[in-house]
């Protein structure tokens, strides 16, 4: 195969979690513009159909399915629909996650469950889902966004609950790779930095010396940076890695 070729998923089948926005609308981009069939879960209508025109713009197929990934059923529902509508699925990137924000002694119970059922449970729950029909197969990679989140403490802000739910993504991704090798299913993970999202406020001047300045690179990433990474390891040109975590974050975890 040649090297660039490696890289293509021509004729595959990926399901991005958390599509409609952020970093997975940026992976589900980047997949779709390596030759994927792309299918987005998330919970927001016109975001989900504005995506899915987008990834059919790129010359592939595309699917939104309004979805819950906390939920077992509907981790099913994504994945009968995708086999019926593609036949199979070959690439599963479990993107969707929150983040609360709060010293701990201020989280709640209800606070830090939300967190992980979104950030452990349901990846868990997609993983294991689309994870049993990889291995019926005896193919398919698994992408789990992770977080540096998962190496520091980040600061200045407290944010205990997301920590420990991106250590435990972490994880997960290797005990996942080490049971399913030998089946032919990798499991890696991306740790990305501060990307410039909803859900990250990159721009607030009260977080920029910690946030920006602290980075080796001293910028944070547009979330169409994290893509290639996704797609290098989704596709062939990562064959003979599994259990990796790799750390985008333009330095910032150096120091």
């Amino acid at each position: 195969m040649n090297t660039l070729d490696s890289f293509r998923l021509t004729g595959q089948t990926a399901i991005v979690t958390g599509g409609t926005k952020g970093i997975g609308q940026a992976v589900a981009y980047a997949l779709a513009d390596a030759g994927a069939n792309v299918v987005i879960t998330g919970r927001d209508k016109k975001r989900a159909a504005d995506v899915t025109a987008a990834i059919e713009s790129r010359g592939v197929r595309g699917k939104s399915i309004l979805a819950d990934v906390r939920k077992a059923a509907d981790c099913q529902r994504v994945l009968d629909q995708t086999l019926d509508l593609f036949g199979g699925v070959d690439v599963l990137v479990n993107n969707a996650g929150i983040c609360e924000r709060r010293p701990a002694l201020d989280v709640t119970l209800e606070g830090w469950n939300s967190v992980f059922d979104v950030n452990v449970h349901g990846l868990w729950l997609m993983s294991q889902t689309v994870g049993r029909e990889m291995v019926r197969r005896q193919h398919g990679a698994i992408v789990n966004i992770g977080s540096i989140s998962a190496l520091i403490v980040n600061r200045p802000q407290w944010q205990p609950a997301y920590n420990a739910s991106k250590a435990a993504v972490h994880q997960l991704t290797k005990s996942l790779a080490a049971e399913w090798a030998p089946f032919g299913v990798r499991v890696n993970a991306v740790a990305p930095g501060y990307v410039r999202t909803e859900m990250s406020p990159v721009d607030d001047p009260s977080l920029k010396s910690r946030w920006i300045d602290d980075a080796a690179q001293q910028r944070c990433a547009q979330p169409d940076e994290i893509g290639p990474s996704v797609v290098y390891l989704a596709s062939q040109a990562s064959s003979f890695v599994t259990g990796s975590v790799l750390v985008i974050d333009g330095g910032y975890t150096l120091f």
